[in-house]
């Protein structure tokens, strides 16, 4: 599917991937002009859980007046297959920080360093485009690959944030990483 030539959008690449911008514009667009069946080809989504996931946060709005979001899907150089999705999802200007959020839509694309050139790329834009000075990652405990990757791309950890989200009716915590624009590393 193809965008109106009215909706910029950004396009980051990597050796492997393609990143392109979703923006409030776009998601405006695709969820009142586009059928179902294109928005799950445009983003990628395998299933219509996703899409109705994706609807119901839709819905409650993604800007504020002080929060906003800035979000790419993963798309592979070699096929144009929207694999996944990385984004700052609670972007703060005024403040130069936001909380970085990612994932893959199917396993076959895990442990293969896709999500790792994509958030490479993600952090770059943000320090050095967005004006960034602190990004915030929140994993929860038993997650052992995102650990893997912030730890990897030089994320501190800062504290464990008690009972913070619920996921399947149960309350969980969540580590709290965060990377600091002098700590970045170019």
């Amino acid at each position: 599917m193809q965008l109106p030539a009215h909706l910029s959008q950004l396009i980051l690449q990597t050796e492997r991937l393609i990143l392109r911008e979703v923006n409030p514009e776009i998601i405006e667009y695709l969820y009142t002009q586009c059928s179902d069946e294109d928005i799950m080809s445009y983003k990628g989504f395998p299933t219509r859980e996703w899409l109705e996931a994706e609807k119901e946060k839709q819905k409650g709005g993604f800007t504020t007046h002080r929060i906003r979001l800035k979000g790419f899907l993963i798309v592979l150089n070699e096929t144009n297959e929207t694999i996944g999705a990385c984004h700052y999802h609670t972007w703060q200007p005024a403040h130069s920080r936001a909380e970085i959020g990612y994932g893959m839509y199917k396993d076959e694309y895990k442990n293969k360093g896709y999500m790792k050139e994509a958030v490479t790329a993600i952090l770059h834009h943000g320090f050095e485009i967005m004006g960034l000075n602190r990004v915030e990652a929140l994993v929860g405990p038993a997650n052992e690959p995102s650990l893997r990757l912030v730890k990897s791309l030089g994320f501190t950890q800062e504290g464990i944030l008690r009972e913070h989200y619920c996921k399947d009716g149960e309350l969980q915590d969540s580590i709290i990483f965060s990377l600091l624009k002098k700590e970045y590393k170019k």
